[in-house]
């Protein structure tokens, strides 16, 4: 078993045969030298090099740039939706300054793996005459961040986006959250991440830059905006000064209060020292329901708050407009169009309002967390080094920083008083959004779970829970309501194979496994888990929450497939209630059966 303490935990790690940073670097360093990035259609019709450049022309002007994210099942279909939105843009008057494009998450691993793995939502490109599409679909800068740098592809991926045009790559978040499928080799996995990034360093003055979504990583997983910055820090610290590239941090899908939203682009500023050049402000997702009217309302407030803090403090990076469909969804082109059009009407009510806008609370909110974030960033680096690593080697910084996870980092090195009541053994300097949005969930329910009802069918069983993907947070809330209702969770984490979760189910000898998927490939992970299943002769009920669907090639977007799953015996649920009543009913009599 792992030791849990943090010197025993990093001595344990350091006895892990990695590559040598150094050589690493110079192989990344080469690769970039030999390499002339190509020209995209949006540089060619805008008279730049690459959109670095470009976002310093918007930073000067104090220009808005628009961000949106796009990714049907294929390639093909994804080129169509970006003409689709260039063209009917136009029309209107507009034009759309970036696209990101929205890869299946099969492309994080190398080429021969990608078609044994499940497909999942978004394109997968399979030849060079794809890669090369994707810079000249539209004259609009396509953006490539998930599952491109931090993942075991990492160096051929960026190679041909560069190839490409493409020139903001990313996502380092993502490399110490995320899990390319069925893929287990993490030390391969950094050396290839940092040769990547070496290779953007190399060809920093030819305007690359290298992305990283804080919320897509652990700064989505700690319960601090101060930790959250810390690692902000951390981040730019093995990125430009470990390896000379320049990077673009990118916040905002799971913040909610505005203050914080329009306070994280001037606390990116000071981080940055002053040079922060974003990639794009994601929208607020974690506010959106099922209710479109609302999330129309949520789309508007962000988007006004997002665009006057690009008025007031300039740093490039690209408002995103959420389609309101998101939450139930991948948004088709026409609700795209809808969002983009939205986003350039709100930019004239932003700039009849910036004149007589208070901007006093965002900038004391990054005062704060800067100046916390920026002890947390201390404290990493004199603990990393006290107990051993080498501060100056990132492949083993970026290996041992993912292995430690954001639970213990927090627990070490955070800003906050301690407290050992407290989630994380200390009081935050100013709570995570995300973190207060899951504990209200949790308050949202309780009474139902700690009913009397619940807890005689629930208490003293043993479920597994698991989800397909990132999205921990749902995890947390299904967890902590289980658990008052008696149940013994074992909670296996995010991104997990069909086959951890068999083993789990087997060894823990549990009761009945809850599995939440949000990225197209439900039917897929469903006949993959229980085929684990029935070669462990494990026989227990099977419940799967979130977004239920599938991609299918020949379907511009991904089907829904709840009917399918439950045609396999799997019991779906779209909300804890649902669970609950579920799993009361099925246990009520005890027995496995439902009524």
């Amino acid at each position: 078993m792992d030791p849990v303490n943090f010197s025993e935990r990093v001595k344990y790690l350091l006895k892990t045969e990695l590559p040598r940073g150094e050589k690493v670097v110079s192989e990344g360093i080469d690769l970039g030298r030999s390499l002339k990035p190509g020209r995209s259609a949006f540089m060619n019709a805008y008279g730049v090099n690459s959109e670095a450049e470009y976002k310093r022309q918007c930073i000067r002007d104090r220009k808005i740039m628009y961000h949106c994210h796009i990714g049907m099942s294929s390639w093909n279909e994804t080129a169509r939706g970006l003409k689709y939105l260039h063209r009917s843009l136009a029309s209107e008057g507009f034009y759309q300054d970036r696209a990101g494009i929205c890869l299946d998450r099969r492309m994080a691993l190398p080429p021969a793996m990608r078609r044994n793995a499940p497909a999942e939502t978004g394109p997968l490109l399979e030849n060079l005459e794809e890669w090369l599409a994707v810079g000249q679909a539209a004259p609009i800068q396509p953006h490539m961040g998930d599952f491109m740098i931090g993942f075991p592809a990492s160096a051929d991926n960026t190679v041909l986006a560069l190839r490409a045009g493409v020139t903001t790559i990313g996502n380092l978040s993502q490399f110490f959250s995320h899990e390319a499928p069925g893929w287990r080799d993490t030390p391969f996995t950094a050396g290839e991440t940092v040769k990547a990034i070496a290779l953007m360093g190399a060809l920093r003055e030819q305007g690359t830059l290298v992305h990283s979504y804080l919320d897509d990583g652990l700064g989505a997983l700690f319960t601090d905006c101060a930790t959250v910055a810390g690692w902000a820090f951390l981040e730019r610290y093995i990125v430009e000064e470990l390896m000379g590239a320049k990077l673009a941090h990118c916040v905002g899908g799971l913040v909610s209060d505005p203050v914080k939203r329009s306070g994280w682009i001037f606390a990116l500023q000071e981080i940055h020292q002053g040079d922060c050049v974003g990639s794009m402000f994601y929208g607020d997702t974690i506010s959106f329901t099922r209710d479109f009217s609302w999330n129309r309302g949520v789309v508007a407030e962000t988007l006004l708050w997002d665009i006057l803090t690009q008025m007031e403090c300039p740093t490039g990076h690209a408002v995103l407009s959420i389609p309101v469909t998101e939450a139930v969804r991948v948004p088709n082109a026409e609700e795209i169009l809808e969002a983009q059009i939205f986003a350039r009407n709100m930019e004239g009510v932003a700039r009849r309002v910036h004149p007589s806008f208070d901007f006093s609370a965002p900038r004391a909110f990054a005062e704060k967390v800067v100046s916390a974030g920026r002890t947390v960033f201390n404290n990493a680096l004199d603990g990393l080094s006290d107990a051993g690593v080498d501060l100056k080697d990132p492949v083993q910084m970026l290996f041992v920083l993912k292995s430690l996870g954001p639970k213990l980092f927090e627990e070490t090195f955070g800003a906050g008083t301690p407290n050992p009541l407290s989630l994380r053994g200390r009081d935050a300097v100013v709570p995570n959004d995300v973190f207060e949005h899951s504990l209200r969930s949790v308050d949202k329910f309780r009474d139902s779970f700690a009913s009397p009802d619940a807890r005689s069918s629930l208490e003293g069983r043993r479920i597994v829970l698991a989800s397909t993907d990132v999205h921990e947070h749902a995890l947390f809330v299904i967890e902590q309501l289980l658990e008052i209702s008696g149940v013994r969770v074992v909670n296996v984490g995010p991104e997990r194979n069909p086959d951890e979760i068999a083993h789990a189910v087997g060894a823990e000898n549990a009761d009945a496994v809850l599995v939440s998927t949000h990225n197209g490939m439900a039917l897929d992970y469903a006949n993959a888990m229980l085929e684990e299943m029935e070669e462990r002769n494990l026989s227990v009920p099977v419940f799967m929450g979130g977004v239920l669907n599938q991609k299918v090639e020949e379907n511009e977007m991904p089907i829904d497939v709840e009917e399918s799953l439950q045609g396999l015996g799997i019991r779906t649920c779209s909300n804890p209630m649902d669970l609950l009543e579920n799993l009361v009913v099925m246990w009520k009599n005890g027995t496995d059966e439902a009524e």
